[in-house]
């Protein structure tokens, strides 16, 4: 029996597509209608502290196509900071729980593949998600019905346990990718952002997983 691991971003849900829509909306929409220049606190006694000193020549612009996940290389934030804040705090649910699928049928394809595959193999869900993203992605998942059992949030610090939990790995992810341990397998789904990266096995809609994963050598 396999342990089959597909992953949520980029391959089930257009993450990057939402975030998109979303910095056009509220950042650079609104950029013009922000107030610039230095802000002050003003106490009872009629004084003024420097809280803040705005960059006037800061300006929100998509300065790229998005040709990696580093969003910092594309978007234009103030900080790392920022950008974390946008993405997992102001906007998480709207990003990881309201984003379209990656495909039509996504999970129509996705949930014939579990009927298939269910009975010999165990199948996961897994996903690089922090804070308020993970119960905004469990929110995407019951929205578009998935049927899969389980689902594994990992992160930068607990990514060896998804390894561990998984023999086959369906992602987008372009460092996911390159470093693979000894003795697993990765299927890339293709997207503008891994074009870049080579793979062994290879897809372009999840229609291909099936067959796929039965020419991978010793899967049987």
């Amino acid at each position: 029996m396999k342990r089959i691991g597909i992953e949520v971003n980029g391959v089930l849900r257009d993450t990057i597509g939402k975030f998109t829509q979303l910095y056009e909306k509220h950042l650079i929409d609104q950029d013009t209608e922000s107030y610039v220049g230095a802000t002050y606190k003003l106490d009872m006694s009629g004084n003024t502290e420097l809280i803040d000193e705005v960059d006037e020549s800061f300006v929100y612009e998509i300065k790229s196509d998005v040709t990696s996940l580093d969003l910092m290389n594309h978007f234009a934030f103030r900080s790392g900071e920022e950008l974390f804040s946008f993405t997992y705090e102001e906007y998480a649910m709207e990003i990881f729980g309201h984003a379209p699928s990656t495909e039509t049928f996504t999970f129509n394809l996705l949930n014939d593949f579990y009927y298939d595959f269910r009975n010999d193999n165990d199948l996961i869900i897994v996903s690089d998600e922090i804070g308020k993203s993970k119960p905004s992605t469990l929110f995407f998942l019951s929205k578009f019905g998935c049927l899969f059992e389980k689902v594994f949030f990992y992160s930068e610090t607990t990514k060896d346990s998804m390894w561990d939990s998984v023999d086959i790995l369906l992602t987008s992810n372009p460092d996911l990718l390159l470093n693979i341990p000894n003795g697993k397998v990765v299927i890339k789904y293709t997207t503008e952002y891994n074009k870049h990266v080579s793979s062994e096995y290879e897809i372009n809609t999840l229609s291909e997983l099936s067959e796929t994963i039965k020419t991978i050598k010793n899967y049987v």
